[in-house]
């Protein structure tokens, strides 16, 4: 059975580093898009970051461009999201979803963060930028 775990996320102050994991289970995330989503309570989930399955294009929101850096390391069947400079408005509940491009190699340079094309999503990690 396929899963997506995240993990990574903790309580971290203003201006310091976290590193997030999306690690898969039960597929291999090579002819995978993969997205960093995050969200709020009480507010809509927004697109981070996302990488596409070949590793040769990234995408950010503009809020975290300059501080947070996606990657993937396909030997470990993971990707990861740095963050950097965090923020109090950084807070949220982090999750990663996988977007498979092995039908259609025209996308396989793309992603992006509309969430109805993503086939697998993790549970979520807690990432808590506070004093």
């Amino acid at each position: 059975q396929e899963h997506l775990v995240e993990s990574g996320g903790g309580l971290v102050q203003p201006g310091g580093s976290l590193r997030l994991s999306c690690a898969a289970s039960g597929f291999t995330l090579d002819y995978y898009a993969i997205g960093w989503f995050r969200q709020v309570p009480g507010k809509e989930r927004e697109g981070v970051s996302c990488i596409s399955s070949s590793g040769g294009r990234a995408n950010y929101a503009d809020s975290v461009t300059g501080r947070f850096t996606i990657s993937r390391d396909n030997a470990k069947n993971t990707v990861y999201l740095q963050l950097n400079s965090l923020k109090p408005e950084d807070t949220a509940v982090y999750y990663c979803a996988a977007l498979s491009t092995i039908d259609d190699v025209t996308i396989q340079h793309h992603c992006d963060f509309i969430e109805y094309e993503y086939d697998y999503w993790g549970q979520g990690t807690q990432v808590t930028v506070s004093s």
